[in-house]
């Protein structure tokens, strides 16, 4: 189908260059020559490699993305039948969105801090909720890096994401066999039965953190008991591991139900972290007499009756020992109660 290009489909759509490819259908890059705009156009074609399920899913898509409606998403845009030299097929028509893909990032040696990668999973939980909470609810199958297109760091964001590529919609059962949707390394158990529910999106795009975070294919790396093995190979903290394990948990029950809960598990962890972080650590003024134990809890205050000098009793007498003795203990003590109690108001 790469003759394709240059063709003008539809009297409309100029194909300028290949994006992708698949069994039975090519994604090109036109020009639309009435809007003078970018669009993507996705050409299935009756040929020996096409099937009635292959088309099934095609229609599927496109009419998944006429019922969708959100910026991260693209835009379905027109849907015809088209007809050439090498064949008849179905063209779809969707918005061209400008950004490169997490595969794309990644293999051109961008590393993703641990920050970085919170804020996509922030950004593809609140796509994933989404779609889940759709009428009906759309459940991607196929989320993988090369389908999350990520624009450049901008500002403090670390870039805008985009969850591209409906196309593995639907699941197709065949008489005596199953067609499995999706990636290896990015299938939970469960849609290699022909099941999927919204915790199998949940896996996958665990799957696809743990790829930019260790920059391995996940089906590359070490596994026991289903589930992937990958803290000695990731810079992340103990409860951002944590984290991505419970989405990569190959048993569904111990997966969280929803986008929604995953995300605010993500936001539980952060709030802790942050709470931690807040706990300063402030060493006690040079002539303070007391001690500051702390823990995330209480701040105990623990102090040191302070004796004046033997010097002093020998100048003033007996008669002004016990009044000298109150006024430099009681002057011992102020710096520590001081910086005590400054330390209790900032960690209020």
């Amino acid at each position: 189908m790469e003759q394709l290009i240059g063709r003008v489909l539809n009297n409309q759509y100029r194909l300028t260059s290949l994006l992708g490819r698949r069994q039975g259908r090519r994604t090109f890059l036109a020009d639309n020559v009435k809007t003078d705009r970018q669009v993507v156009v996705k050409i299935l074609l009756f040929s020996p490699e096409f099937s009635w399920d292959d088309h099934k899913l095609f229609e599927r898509e496109a009419e998944t993305l006429k019922s969708l409606n959100h910026t991260t998403i693209p835009q379905y845009l027109d849907y015809f039948d088209v007809e050439t030299e090498l064949g008849k097929g179905f063209a779809l028509v969707q918005s061209y969105i400008e950004a490169k893909s997490l595969k794309d990032w990644s293999e051109s040696g961008r590393t993703f801090r641990e920050e970085d990668i919170k804020d996509i999973a922030k950004q593809l939980l609140n796509i994933l909720n989404y779609l889940h909470r759709h009428h009906p609810p759309v459940i991607h199958r196929d989320i993988k890096p090369s389908n999350i297109l990520f624009s450049d760091r901008s500002g403090h964001s670390a870039g805008q994401v985009y969850l591209v590529d409906f196309g593995s919609v639907q699941t197709i059962v065949h008489t005596g066999t199953r067609t499995i949707v999706g990636t290896p390394g990015y299938i939970p158990l469960e849609q290699f039965g022909g099941r999927c529910v919204p915790a199998s999106d949940l896996y996958a795009l665990g799957a696809t953190l743990i790829y930019l975070a260790t920059g391995c294919p996940p089906d590359q790396l070490p596994q026991k008991e289903g589930r992937l093995l990958f803290k000695n190979k990731v810079n992340l903290s103990d409860s951002m591991v944590e984290w991505l394990q419970s989405l990569t948990e190959p048993s569904l029950d111990l997966r969280p139900k929803s986008a929604q809960q995953a995300l605010k598990d993500l936001e539980a962890l952060e709030k802790s972290r942050l709470k931690k972080d807040n706990l300063t650590t402030v060493s006690k003024p040079p002539k303070s007499n007391i001690t500051l134990p702390q823990t995330s809890e209480i701040i105990e205050i623990i102090g040191a009756i302070v004796c004046p000098p033997l010097g002093v009793f020998l100048r003033v007498g007996l008669r002004w020992q016990f009044w000298v003795n109150i006024v430099f203990t009681l002057v011992g003590y102020i710096p520590g109660l001081v910086h005590a109690i400054w330390i209790i108001v900032k960690n209020r």
